[in-house]
């Protein structure tokens, strides 16, 4: 039998890149999914954010796998949109095992250049948006006396992002809000837990202001990221990591097979953290 047979999961962001893997991985896993995404763009980020044709792909390969879904447009910045996914998702389903609170956005500037409204939307979409996500489906949880929550954060939640502070401190708060919601619902059998990606080849990743870090000068290329992607972990021949990568683990953490673990934030990042780093611009007497 499949691991999360009979289950309903809520994945936000599903509408391409990680989202769209992890509701691919739990259909093909038995879930039914409940997949929400935006369908606009965020003025700050410097990449094109999802669109409803995206989630309407995301959703046939759900049901490719057989698999019954629920895809509705819902920002996580809107609290009364997600309750409303999460509503017709129970009426549809009459239950929401797991939730993977994956929405997310990039961009990037010195702190202290970053117009306010730049910082306001990636804390929005990457924390708030989050506890948005979780309080949606606490109280089903709760009352059902089980669940899963997986929340998305990164390997800068646990290390700095020199241009992206914003970022950093964003995912620093996912695993902050993920130990104190383990402490909270842990009692009411609800088990909360954190991934942190490393490198991941996906749409947040693939524009010029990120080619030009990896090529460490402007007018950067794909090629750049693909060779610059190779030295980010330590296995050998393996640059960016597929955002399946990051569903595997999401699907363990879902499943019974993962029952004794709460609290946790998981790297999966090719050894990323294990490497001793360097100073990528040291001052010379």
């Amino acid at each position: 039998m499949s691991r999360l047979e009979g289950k309903v999961v809520l994945v936000t962001g599903a509408a391409r890149g990680q989202g769209r893997a992890h509701a691919v991985a739990f259909a093909r896993e038995g879930a039914e999914v409940i997949a929400v995404d935006i369908d606009a763009q965020i003025d700050s980020v410097p990449y094109p954010t999802a669109r409803a044709a995206d989630l309407a792909e995301t959703a046939a390969q759900v049901e490719a796998l057989d698999r019954r879904v629920v895809a509705r447009t819902a920002d996580v910045r809107d609290g009364a949109a997600l309750a409303a996914a999460v509503a017709e998702g129970l009426e549809t389903f009459g239950q929401v095992d797991a939730l993977v609170a994956n929405a997310g956005v990039f961009s990037q500037a010195p702190f202290w250049q970053m117009p306010e409204q730049q910082f306001r939307d990636v804390l929005e979409v990457n924390l708030i948006g989050v506890w948005r996500s979780m309080s949606a489906v606490a109280p089903h949880m709760i009352e059902r006396g089980s669940g899963s929550m997986v929340l998305i954060s990164s390997v800068n939640g646990v290390r700095g992002n020199a241009g992206a502070a914003h970022y950093a401190a964003s995912k620093h708060g996912v695993l902050g809000l993920m130990r104190s919601a383990a402490l909270e619902l842990g009692p009411h059998g609800v088990r909360v837990n954190a991934i942190c990606p490393g490198l991941v080849d996906t749409p947040m990743t693939n524009w010029p202001g990120v080619y030009d870090g990896m090529a460490g000068h402007p007018g950067g290329t794909r090629d750049d990221f693909e060779a610059g992607a190779l030295h980010y972990g330590i296995l050998g021949g393996q640059g960016a990591l597929g955002p399946e990568a990051i569903a595997d683990a999401a699907v363990w953490l879902a499943s019974d097979g993962a029952y004794g673990v709460t609290g946790q934030a998981i790297p999966v990042d090719a050894g990323h953290l294990a490497l001793p780093g360097y100073n990528p611009a040291p001052v010379r007497p």
